[in-house]
């Protein structure tokens, strides 16, 4: 049987081999997508014509002046969470570790939010391209909060 699909309620997860990612690499992993969807949302910020894969595709073409600034704070937000999931996994800031085991679960509590919402949006776009990176996201904020 093939390890990644096991069903959930069979992992042991005191097993040596969950979980099958070490929280650094998950972080890693994090910080790589969360910099795509940071650039993401400066672009869309800066006026590229990309409305319709964000904010469930209401405004097409360039974002209104509004929804940019909108963008510009999810971008600083974003930052935020990289920087708690990377001093959750030991890769930054080690005198910060104590305020990171609670901030790791503001960051789940956002992603899980983050999967539902673009799990429900009406654009199909939203939901191929920023679905999967939110379960992505998801998953590995919850290795380096579980580790």
């Amino acid at each position: 049987m093939n390890d990644y699909l096991i069903p959930l309620r069979l992992i042991n997860y005191r097993s040596p081999y969950f979980p099958l990612m070490k929280k650094s690499h998950a972080a890693h992993v994090f910080n790589a997508l969360v910099t795509v969807v940071i650039v993401f949302q400066i672009a869309l910020a800066f006026g590229m014509p990309w409305g319709e894969l964000t904010w469930g595709g209401k405004f097409p073409g360039v974002l209104p002046m509004y929804m940019r600034g909108a963008c510009i704070l999810s971008a600083i937000l974003l930052m935020a969470f990289a920087l708690v999931v990377s001093v959750r996994a030991g890769l930054l800031l080690s005198s910060w570790q104590q305020a990171s085991k609670t901030f790791i679960w503001v960051v789940i509590v956002y992603g899980a939010l983050g999967v539902i919402a673009n799990a429900v949006s009406p654009s199909y776009w939203e939901r191929a391209i920023w679905l999967p990176v939110a379960l992505v996201l998801l998953a590995c904020g919850l290795i380096v909060a579980k580790t």
